[in-house]
């Protein structure tokens, strides 16, 4: 059954005219900017829990990942705009995280210390704000002061890292799998032992980040990553066959956001990625213009691995309620579906696929947005490492990596 249009006329404008045009989701963002100061200083009510337009005040440094805001042409991000409008909150969105640890590093000796890092709130994988948690590098959440805390999927509620979810709400999940180039790779690839075929010599790219290459290979080798019945037998077994393929050139470049480069201009064309990029920033200049999508995500045939990003409020930082009331405008189900649209990762919140029906309805059955029970069968997540695991592992993966 199709979602009734949301209440606000203008919202509701914007929708119809998408549809009437039979449009994408990119145009419709496109369309969202035109109007987007008109939509948010004429709003009367916001989305369920927010606060009404100019309602509070103040501002906030947000750090986060490429290719994970809703952006027009003229890169303003309409989501984030609307927030603005409606709360008076002004949001320094900074994409400045890369990969986890290079973020992280940047940051820790501030954190050490109880100084400001610069960022108000940042974006990071699950088992970094994990440890951030452990270490006492987090603020706790008010989860009174985050109405839509309700609309969190249940199943990430009580994770291992941070049970019932105090330090942390989730962002956007995904997967890591392969990628390839469907104009220069024909037949495709299904399995991590394809990368390794003579023809892709020197045009692979993996990504910097541990536990999504390493953890995609082991699944290759038949490990369970997200089971406790494997160690470092399995792990240095992974990490023997990427220094050799590494060695060999077979992989040409290790990456973190910026594997996409590598694959858009064609010096890589196959490797480990993560899912929504290939749509969403791959795929989408292919789209505008007309052109069949030159990239295809697959998650192997021995599986991939399932993560999730996360808001996390830094130490230092005297922004808690802005950032929660940040939390919660994302935690509203048409926000969640608007944001989906573009980023193409699954959305952690309950509702968003029934608004999705009215926003675009061609992505309601998106298995990237909306997982299909046959994808999540095949894909795992990483499990949470030990203290001295994380630092043997971590120092292992950054040495077979020097140079690289």
């Amino acid at each position: 059954m199709a979602r009734p249009l949301p209440s606000d006329p203008l919202l509701r404008q914007l929708i119809a005219r998408a549809q009437a045009a039979q449009v994408g989701r990119r145009r419709l963002l496109q369309l969202g900017a035109a109007g987007a100061g008109a939509l948010t200083l004429a709003a009367c009510t916001s989305p369920s829990g927010s606060p009404t337009a100019g309602d509070g005040g103040g501002s906030l440094i947000w750090a986060n990942w490429d290719g994970y805001m809703d952006t027009d042409d003229a890169g303003n991000y309409p989501t984030l705009e609307t927030f603005q409008q409606q709360t008076g909150i002004q949001v320094d969105y900074k994409v400045d995280i890369d990969d986890n640890d290079t973020f992280y590093a940047k940051i820790q000796p501030l954190l050490k210390t109880g100084q400001f890092t610069g960022y108000d709130v940042a974006c990071l994988t699950d088992w970094k704000v994990g440890e951030m948690v452990r270490a006492g590098q987090a603020i706790k959440l008010d989860h009174s002061k985050i109405p839509n805390f309700q609309n969190l999927n249940p199943a990430l509620l009580d994770v291992d890292f941070d049970p019932g979810r105090d330090y942390t709400m989730t962002w956007q999940s995904g997967y890591a799998g392969l990628v390839y180039n469907k104009e220069l790779v024909p037949g495709g690839i299904k399995s991590v032992d394809d990368l390794w075929k003579p023809e892709f010599a020197g045009k692979v790219v993996v990504l910097s980040e541990m536990r999504d290459t390493l953890g995609v290979i082991m699944l290759g080798q038949g490990v369970d990553i997200s089971s406790k019945d494997w160690g470092d037998d399995e792990f240095y077994n992974a990490l023997d066959l990427y220094k050799a393929q590494l060695a060999n050139g077979q992989i040409g470049s290790v990456k973190g956001n910026s594997y996409t480069d590598d694959l858009e201009n064609e010096d890589a064309i196959v490797g480990i990625v993560w899912s929504g990029d290939v749509q969403a920033i791959l795929n989408y200049d292919d789209e505008q213009n007309g052109i069949d999508p030159r990239f295809e995500f697959v998650i192997p045939d021995a599986g991939g691995t399932l993560w999730s990003d996360n808001f996390i409020a830094l130490p230092g930082s005297e922004k808690l309620d802005l950032t929660e009331q940040l939390i919660n405008y994302y935690y509203d189900p048409e926000v969640a579906a608007t944001l989906a649209a573009w980023v193409n990762y699954i959305t952690p919140v309950v509702g968003a696929k029934d608004a999705m029906a009215s926003i675009d309805a061609d992505l309601v059955d998106n298995p990237l947005i909306f997982p299909t029970d046959e994808d999540l069968a095949k894909v795992k997540m990483f499990r949470t490492l030990t203290d001295q695991e994380a630092n043997d592992y971590s120092t292992a993966w950054a040495n077979a990596n020097v140079g690289a």
